[in-house]
């Protein structure tokens, strides 16, 4: 029961991130393909990784993940920043493009969680943040986020 109750939230974001892109790009094509959503989605919940960070998360090669990153640069959604402290490192940021693109999918997390806030008591919303956390930090360790990811999603 809470598997399917969990799975029923789960897709029910991600169907509502596929109806908006859908609706905004009716009249032309998209502009990311699903890979490269995947790889923006990644780089921007790692924190600004390097390229080997990127690659090392991904489990692909250092090669292959410069290839879509620069394809990424080209299309304007990533810039390289290079390290204040080491100078030979570059770091991936999303751009405003790709910020703006992501916003589809993290207004109506907005919209939900008003919801949730106006339907639950603070007592009962406080717990629900809890467990979140719990399950990020402790029962997901395959995926591990920033330690800035991790701190954002705290607040």
């Amino acid at each position: 029961m809470l598997e399917r109750a969990f799975n029923s939230v789960y897709s029910k974001f991600k169907l509502h991130f596929y109806q908006e892109i859908f609706r905004r790009f009716q009249d032309r094509e998209a502009s990311l393909t699903t890979v490269e959503t995947f790889c923006m989605e990644s780089i921007q919940a790692l924190g600004s990784p390097t390229v080997n960070e990127f690659a090392g998360f991904m489990r692909i090669s250092p090669p292959n993940a410069a290839y879509k990153v620069n394809s990424l640069v080209k299309k304007g959604y990533i810039r390289k920043v290079q390290s204040a402290s080491d100078r030979r490192e570059y770091h991936l940021e999303a751009t405003q493009k790709y910020i703006d693109y992501y916003n589809i999918s993290s207004g109506y997390i907005e919209t939900v969680m008003n919801r949730v806030k106006a339907r639950f008591t603070p007592e009962e919303c406080g717990r629900l943040e809890e467990m979140l956390q719990i399950v990020s930090r402790e029962l997901m360790p395959e995926v591990a986020l920033s330690f800035k990811e991790e701190q954002e999603s705290e607040m």
